[in-house]
């Protein structure tokens, strides 16, 4: 999704600070400088990236935007929501730790249920399916549409 963002700002390259635990891009949507991170941490470390970033760039958490997989939402589905807790999501909480508040916009997109007693945490790093696969380019899109709202919207 971030790539696709990219894609779409005609920016090809991003950076990798020393400090920071990710790459990044600034680019413009709805006339607003955002910046992009794509992390290159754990996701159950990924809270000192956000920190980091956050503090690297001077951006308040109010206005920053964390998008993540979640097993509680049908496949596609996607939600916006902002100040929420983690429902259990290791990402989620590791970023509340670490920018110290929960007062942070989340986009939250569906891969649904693991099938029978799986561990949610091995079905989330499975590839998906081949129906789920054939369906990722118009997920992708809808959550860089919501990401190009949402910014349009603070």
């Amino acid at each position: 999704m971030v790539r696709l963002l990219l894609e779409r700002s005609g920016i090809r390259t991003t950076k990798a600070p020393r400090r920071i635990k990710a790459e990044t891009a600034t680019i413009q949507l709805s006339g607003t400088p955002v910046q992009l991170a794509l992390p290159t941490l754990f996701m159950n470390e990924s809270g000192r990236g956000v920190a980091g970033l956050l503090a690297h760039f001077s951006i308040p958490l109010e206005r920053t935007l964390v998008i993540h997989d979640d097993i509680d939402l049908r496949f596609g589905e996607q939600r916006l929501q902002f100040g929420r807790g983690s429902a259990g999501h290791n990402g989620v909480e590791s970023v509340t730790e670490f920018v110290g508040s929960k007062d942070y916009h989340r986009l939250r997109i569906g891969v649904g249920r693991p099938p029978g007693r799986r561990d949610p945490a091995d079905f989330v790093l499975d590839r998906f399916s081949v129906a789920e696969r054939a369906e990722l380019g118009v997920v992708v899109a809808e959550a860089a549409d919501a990401v190009e709202a949402w910014v349009g919207s603070i």
